[in-house]
């Protein structure tokens, strides 16, 4: 009980990071006659996407939306003095794995060479590039061994966010609502506006 008393954030987020996953394993069958082989479940997909088309939709959908999750921590703690910082790494976490398995489908689907082809690709593969040394320290263990350059490691996780809107932008037009919230979200860390609410929310809470 005590354990999950102290980490009952990061299995909130875990749960809910993988609660996605079956959705996907619906859709894959794997025969294990000769060795594990993937396949596709025929029409698998719906609103008119191919099975492969679904699963490349859901994984960089949730990429994107665990992405702005992390990146609203710091302006939810601002507006409202709550502060976990593992359950932003847990997110963090959730983040590099769906971006992961996101690039993984695509190169199924089309090959790693069609990587270079359009800007975007390029966009997203260069946030995907980023995610993986911030999947890998984003623990205790190297909070302590890094300490003042792990925080500069981390904010690398900005300049992905702004990778994956320009990948996601010249995809679909969904972009806008995570632009929208990210917006929102610098707007509550300029340190003018950032001091006022917290100023104004200490005073409420004294009150």
């Amino acid at each position: 009980m005590a354990f999950i008393k102290k980490n009952y954030g990061w299995i909130i987020v875990t749960i809910l990071a993988i609660m996605p996953m079956f959705i996907l394993s619906a859709m894959v069958k794997i025969d294990t006659t000769n060795g594990f082989v993937f396949t596709l479940v025929e029409n698998g997909g719906k609103e008119g996407m191919s099975t492969l088309e679904m699963l490349y939709h859901i994984t960089g959908e949730f990429s994107i939306r665990w992405m702005t999750a992390v990146l609203t921590c710091t302006p939810f703690f601002i507006l409202f003095g709550i502060h976990n910082l593992f359950v932003r790494q847990a997110m963090g976490i959730a983040t590099a794995v769906w971006s992961l398995l996101h690039f993984v489908i695509f190169i199924w689907a089309e090959g790693f060479s069609e990587t270079f082809t359009q800007f975007n690709y390029i966009a997203g593969f260069i946030a995907v590039l980023i995610l993986i040394p911030l999947l890998f320290t984003s623990n205790r263990k190297w909070m302590k061994k890094l300490k003042r350059t792990w925080k500069k490691l981390q904010s690398l996780a900005y300049l992905a966010i702004i990778l994956s809107l320009l990948h996601v932008a010249i995809l679909e037009k969904t972009w806008m609502v995570y632009a929208i919230i990210i917006g929102i979200g610098f707007f509550i860390r300029i340190p003018v506006i950032k001091e006022k609410i917290i100023a104004l929310r200490t005073k409420q809470v004294k009150l």
